[in-house]
Protein backbone atom coordinates (compact mmCIF):
# COMPACT_ATOMS: atom_id res chain seq x y z
CA UNK A 1 0.00 0.00 0.00
CA UNK A 2 1.71 3.58 -1.27
CA UNK A 3 1.81 6.48 1.37
CA UNK A 4 -0.66 7.87 -0.90
CA UNK A 5 -3.40 5.28 0.26
CA UNK A 6 -2.61 4.71 3.75
CA UNK A 7 -5.73 4.44 6.05
CA UNK A 8 -6.16 7.11 8.30
CA UNK A 9 -5.43 6.14 11.99
CA UNK A 10 -6.23 7.34 15.45
CA UNK A 11 -4.50 9.55 17.05
CA UNK A 12 -2.41 7.28 19.39
CA UNK A 13 -1.91 4.97 16.60
CA UNK A 14 -0.40 8.09 15.04
CA UNK A 15 1.70 8.93 17.69
CA UNK A 16 2.90 4.96 17.80
CA UNK A 17 4.05 5.16 14.07
CA UNK A 18 5.87 8.81 14.38
CA UNK A 19 7.09 6.88 17.23
CA UNK A 20 8.69 4.66 15.01
CA UNK A 21 8.91 1.49 16.87
CA UNK A 22 11.20 -0.82 14.65
CA UNK A 23 13.84 1.92 14.61
CA UNK A 24 14.28 1.75 18.19
CA UNK A 25 16.49 -1.06 18.69
CA UNK A 26 19.19 1.68 16.83
CA UNK A 27 19.37 2.93 20.82
CA UNK A 28 19.37 -0.29 22.52
CA UNK A 29 22.44 -1.89 20.36
CA UNK A 30 24.94 0.17 21.97
CA UNK A 31 23.88 0.68 25.42
CA UNK A 32 23.92 -3.26 25.17
CA UNK A 33 27.40 -3.21 23.50
CA UNK A 34 28.94 -0.47 25.87
CA UNK A 35 27.48 -1.91 29.11
CA UNK A 36 28.85 -5.25 28.61
CA UNK A 37 32.49 -3.98 27.74
CA UNK A 38 32.46 -2.06 30.80
CA UNK A 39 31.40 -4.88 33.00
CA UNK A 40 35.11 -6.22 32.08
CA UNK A 41 36.40 -3.35 33.88
CA UNK A 42 33.75 -2.58 36.82
CA UNK A 43 30.61 -3.56 38.43
CA UNK A 44 27.37 -3.31 36.83
CA UNK A 45 25.09 -0.71 37.89
CA UNK A 46 21.59 -1.74 37.20
CA UNK A 47 20.31 1.98 37.56
CA UNK A 48 22.17 3.45 35.73
CA UNK A 49 21.84 0.95 32.46
CA UNK A 50 18.41 1.69 32.32
CA UNK A 51 18.51 5.30 32.84
CA UNK A 52 21.50 5.06 29.74
CA UNK A 53 18.75 2.73 28.12
CA UNK A 54 15.94 5.16 28.76
CA UNK A 55 17.98 8.56 27.76
CA UNK A 56 19.06 6.47 24.33
CA UNK A 57 15.71 5.69 22.97
CA UNK A 58 14.50 9.02 24.10
CA UNK A 59 17.08 10.31 21.87
CA UNK A 60 15.96 8.08 19.09
CA UNK A 61 12.68 9.18 19.11
CA UNK A 62 13.88 12.99 18.82
CA UNK A 63 15.44 11.59 15.63
CA UNK A 64 12.31 10.40 14.40
CA UNK A 65 9.70 13.41 14.87
CA UNK A 66 12.41 15.62 13.93
CA UNK A 67 12.90 14.09 10.62
CA UNK A 68 9.55 13.14 10.53
CA UNK A 69 8.72 17.27 10.41
CA UNK A 70 11.77 18.59 8.61
CA UNK A 71 11.48 16.45 5.59
CA UNK A 72 8.31 17.49 5.66
CA UNK A 73 8.36 21.00 5.58
CA UNK A 74 11.36 20.64 2.86
CA UNK A 75 9.20 18.49 0.57
CA UNK A 76 11.42 15.45 0.67
CA UNK A 77 8.19 13.45 2.11
CA UNK A 78 6.27 13.25 -1.17
CA UNK A 79 3.78 11.13 -2.54
CA UNK A 80 6.06 8.69 -4.02
CA UNK A 81 7.97 7.96 -0.80
CA UNK A 82 9.09 4.58 -1.36
CA UNK A 83 9.22 3.79 2.93
CA UNK A 84 6.89 3.42 5.90
CA UNK A 85 4.08 6.95 5.68
CA UNK A 86 5.04 9.54 8.06
CA UNK A 87 2.75 11.16 10.41
CA UNK A 88 3.08 14.95 9.29
CA UNK A 89 3.46 14.30 5.21
CA UNK A 90 0.12 12.42 5.83
CA UNK A 91 -1.77 14.68 7.97
CA UNK A 92 -2.32 12.48 10.88
CA UNK A 93 -0.23 14.61 13.35
CA UNK A 94 -0.32 18.58 12.69
CA UNK A 95 3.46 20.17 12.75
CA UNK A 96 2.36 21.56 15.98
CA UNK A 97 1.89 18.30 17.56
CA UNK A 98 5.21 16.65 16.04
CA UNK A 99 7.01 20.05 17.59
CA UNK A 100 5.24 19.41 21.25
CA UNK A 101 6.60 15.59 20.77
CA UNK A 102 10.12 16.71 19.67
CA UNK A 103 9.92 19.20 22.87
CA UNK A 104 8.83 16.34 25.35
CA UNK A 105 10.87 13.73 24.34
CA UNK A 106 14.10 15.85 24.29
CA UNK A 107 12.63 17.04 27.81
CA UNK A 108 12.58 13.66 28.59
CA UNK A 109 16.17 13.12 27.47
CA UNK A 110 17.38 15.91 29.05
CA UNK A 111 15.94 14.92 33.06
CA UNK A 112 17.50 11.86 32.46
CA UNK A 113 21.10 13.46 31.14
CA UNK A 114 20.63 15.30 34.47
CA UNK A 115 20.05 12.37 36.39
CA UNK A 116 22.86 10.44 35.34
CA UNK A 117 25.19 13.27 35.65
CA UNK A 118 24.54 13.96 39.17
CA UNK A 119 25.37 10.27 39.54
CA UNK A 120 28.70 9.94 37.15
CA UNK A 121 29.62 13.78 36.39
CA UNK A 122 29.48 16.62 33.70
CA UNK A 123 30.74 14.43 30.89
CA UNK A 124 27.55 12.64 30.32
CA UNK A 125 25.66 16.01 30.01
CA UNK A 126 28.25 16.75 27.24
CA UNK A 127 27.57 13.52 25.71
CA UNK A 128 23.67 13.82 25.70
CA UNK A 129 23.13 17.47 24.83
CA UNK A 130 25.64 16.87 21.91
CA UNK A 131 23.85 13.66 20.99
CA UNK A 132 19.97 15.53 21.14
CA UNK A 133 21.46 18.41 18.42
CA UNK A 134 22.61 15.96 16.25
CA UNK A 135 19.41 14.64 16.18
CA UNK A 136 17.71 17.75 15.58
CA UNK A 137 20.21 18.83 13.35
CA UNK A 138 20.10 15.79 10.53
CA UNK A 139 17.23 17.32 8.76
CA UNK A 140 16.69 20.15 10.92
CA UNK A 141 18.29 23.81 10.87
CA UNK A 142 19.64 26.07 8.46
CA UNK A 143 22.20 23.33 7.60
CA UNK A 144 21.16 19.96 8.03
CA UNK A 145 24.23 17.81 7.77
CA UNK A 146 21.52 14.65 6.09
CA UNK A 147 20.71 16.94 2.95
CA UNK A 148 25.05 17.23 2.65
CA UNK A 149 25.85 13.81 2.23
CA UNK A 150 27.48 13.85 6.18
CA UNK A 151 24.42 11.77 7.34
CA UNK A 152 26.58 8.38 7.40
CA UNK A 153 29.95 10.26 9.10
CA UNK A 154 27.82 11.81 11.70
CA UNK A 155 25.35 8.28 12.66
CA UNK A 156 28.39 6.53 12.98
CA UNK A 157 29.86 9.07 14.92
CA UNK A 158 26.92 9.46 17.40
CA UNK A 159 25.23 6.08 17.25
CA UNK A 160 28.04 4.30 17.20
CA UNK A 161 30.92 5.84 18.81
CA UNK A 162 29.56 7.97 21.18
CA UNK A 163 26.60 6.03 22.32
CA UNK A 164 28.61 3.08 23.08
CA UNK A 165 31.07 5.16 24.61
CA UNK A 166 28.45 7.17 26.61
CA UNK A 167 26.94 3.66 27.94
CA UNK A 168 30.26 2.21 29.14
CA UNK A 169 31.18 5.88 31.13
CA UNK A 170 28.12 5.80 32.72
CA UNK A 171 29.20 2.08 34.39
CA UNK A 172 33.14 2.88 35.01
CA UNK A 173 33.24 6.25 34.91
CA UNK A 174 36.30 6.33 32.10
CA UNK A 175 36.55 6.44 28.69
CA UNK A 176 39.08 3.08 27.75
CA UNK A 177 40.41 1.87 23.97
CA UNK A 178 38.10 -0.89 24.85
CA UNK A 179 34.76 0.43 24.46
CA UNK A 180 36.18 2.35 21.47
CA UNK A 181 37.32 -0.85 19.55
CA UNK A 182 33.44 -1.98 21.01
CA UNK A 183 31.95 1.34 19.44
CA UNK A 184 33.61 0.20 15.44
CA UNK A 185 30.64 -2.58 14.53
CA UNK A 186 28.25 -1.37 16.76
CA UNK A 187 28.94 2.01 14.09
CA UNK A 188 29.44 0.55 10.83
CA UNK A 189 25.89 -1.87 11.55
CA UNK A 190 23.82 1.36 12.48
CA UNK A 191 25.35 3.60 9.60
CA UNK A 192 24.74 0.26 7.14
CA UNK A 193 20.77 0.46 8.45
CA UNK A 194 21.06 4.07 7.22
CA UNK A 195 22.55 3.40 4.08
CA UNK A 196 19.39 0.93 3.01
CA UNK A 197 17.58 3.69 3.38
CA UNK A 198 18.90 6.19 1.86
CA UNK A 199 19.60 3.11 -1.05
CA UNK A 200 15.60 2.87 -1.52
CA UNK A 201 14.74 6.99 -0.99
CA UNK A 202 17.47 7.55 -3.53
CA UNK A 203 15.44 8.81 -6.43
CA UNK A 204 12.99 10.60 -4.42
CA UNK A 205 15.40 12.55 -2.07
CA UNK A 206 17.21 13.57 -5.43
CA UNK A 207 14.06 14.97 -6.82
CA UNK A 208 13.08 16.87 -3.46
CA UNK A 209 17.20 18.22 -3.44
CA UNK A 210 18.25 15.90 -0.34
CA UNK A 211 21.39 14.93 -1.16
CA UNK A 212 22.62 12.71 0.94
CA UNK A 213 25.59 10.15 0.04
CA UNK A 214 23.71 7.65 -1.45
CA UNK A 215 22.62 10.53 -3.84
CA UNK A 216 26.09 11.77 -4.29
CA UNK A 217 27.77 8.26 -4.83
CA UNK A 218 25.32 6.87 -7.37
CA UNK A 219 23.29 3.17 -6.13
CA UNK A 220 26.53 1.07 -7.64
CA UNK A 221 28.34 2.77 -4.83
CA UNK A 222 25.68 3.00 -2.23
CA UNK A 223 25.19 -1.00 -2.71
CA UNK A 224 29.35 -1.29 -2.48
CA UNK A 225 29.31 0.98 0.83
CA UNK A 226 26.88 -1.60 2.49
CA UNK A 227 28.82 -4.50 1.79
CA UNK A 228 32.05 -2.79 3.14
CA UNK A 229 30.32 -1.96 6.27
CA UNK A 230 28.67 -5.17 6.71
CA UNK A 231 31.88 -6.39 6.44
CA UNK A 232 34.20 -4.06 8.38
CA UNK A 233 31.86 -4.68 11.42
CA UNK A 234 32.81 -8.63 11.88
CA UNK A 235 36.31 -8.39 10.61
CA UNK A 236 36.84 -5.39 13.27
CA UNK A 237 35.74 -7.99 15.88
CA UNK A 238 38.47 -10.39 14.90
CA UNK A 239 40.87 -7.67 14.70
CA UNK A 240 40.07 -6.40 18.39
CA UNK A 241 40.34 -9.87 19.75
CA UNK A 242 43.40 -10.66 18.15
CA UNK A 243 45.55 -7.38 19.93
CA UNK A 244 43.47 -7.53 23.16
CA UNK A 245 40.98 -4.83 23.35
CA UNK A 246 37.65 -7.16 23.03
CA UNK A 247 37.29 -10.49 25.35
CA UNK A 248 37.02 -13.60 23.22
CA UNK A 249 33.80 -13.92 24.03
CA UNK A 250 33.08 -11.31 21.35
CA UNK A 251 33.29 -13.89 18.80
CA UNK A 252 29.97 -14.59 19.89
CA UNK A 253 28.96 -11.69 17.52
CA UNK A 254 29.61 -13.83 14.46
CA UNK A 255 26.64 -15.22 15.07
CA UNK A 256 25.42 -12.73 12.73
CA UNK A 257 27.92 -12.92 9.84
CA UNK A 258 25.70 -15.21 8.04
CA UNK A 259 22.68 -13.21 7.61
CA UNK A 260 24.82 -10.65 7.25
CA UNK A 261 26.39 -12.08 4.17
CA UNK A 262 22.93 -13.04 2.56
CA UNK A 263 22.22 -9.42 3.41
CA UNK A 264 25.15 -8.00 1.67
CA UNK A 265 24.27 -10.85 -1.37
CA UNK A 266 20.58 -9.46 -1.81
CA UNK A 267 21.70 -5.62 -1.39
CA UNK A 268 25.18 -5.94 -3.81
CA UNK A 269 22.51 -8.16 -6.33
CA UNK A 270 20.03 -5.10 -7.12
CA UNK A 271 16.88 -5.44 -4.67
CA UNK A 272 15.73 -1.89 -4.98
CA UNK A 273 12.20 0.19 -3.76
CA UNK A 274 10.04 -0.94 -1.95
CA UNK A 275 12.18 -4.69 -1.91
CA UNK A 276 14.63 -2.82 0.66
CA UNK A 277 12.03 -2.20 3.32
CA UNK A 278 11.89 -5.65 4.86
CA UNK A 279 16.19 -5.52 3.98
CA UNK A 280 16.27 -2.41 6.14
CA UNK A 281 14.23 -4.28 9.27
CA UNK A 282 17.08 -7.24 9.03
CA UNK A 283 20.13 -5.09 8.92
CA UNK A 284 18.25 -3.41 12.31
CA UNK A 285 17.63 -6.89 13.72
CA UNK A 286 21.37 -7.47 12.59
CA UNK A 287 22.80 -4.80 14.43
CA UNK A 288 21.02 -5.56 17.38
CA UNK A 289 22.11 -8.86 17.45
CA UNK A 290 25.50 -7.98 17.16
CA UNK A 291 25.44 -5.20 19.88
CA UNK A 292 24.07 -7.82 22.28
CA UNK A 293 26.47 -10.50 21.18
CA UNK A 294 29.21 -7.85 21.91
CA UNK A 295 27.77 -6.76 25.17
CA UNK A 296 27.36 -10.74 26.26
CA UNK A 297 30.81 -11.04 25.56
CA UNK A 298 32.28 -8.66 27.51
CA UNK A 299 29.59 -9.89 30.54
CA UNK A 300 30.73 -13.31 29.92
CA UNK A 301 34.73 -12.80 30.36
CA UNK A 302 34.07 -11.17 34.02
CA UNK A 303 32.51 -15.06 34.75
Amino acid sequence: MSAATSPVPGKRRAWLLAIRPPTLPAAVSPVLAGTGIAAVDGDFEAGRFFLAMIGAIFTQIVVNFANDLSDFRRGADTPDRLGPPRAVAQGWLSQREITVGITLAAAAALIVGIALTLIVGWPILIIGGASLIAAVTYTGGPLPYGYRGLGDVICFLFFGFVAVMGAGYVQIEELTWELAAASVPVGCLVTAILVVNNLRDIRTDAASDKRTLAVLIGERNTRIEYALLTIAAFASISAFISVGLLPSYCYLAWIGLPPGMWLIREIVNGRSGVALNPMLKRTAQLHLLVGAMIGLGGVLATL
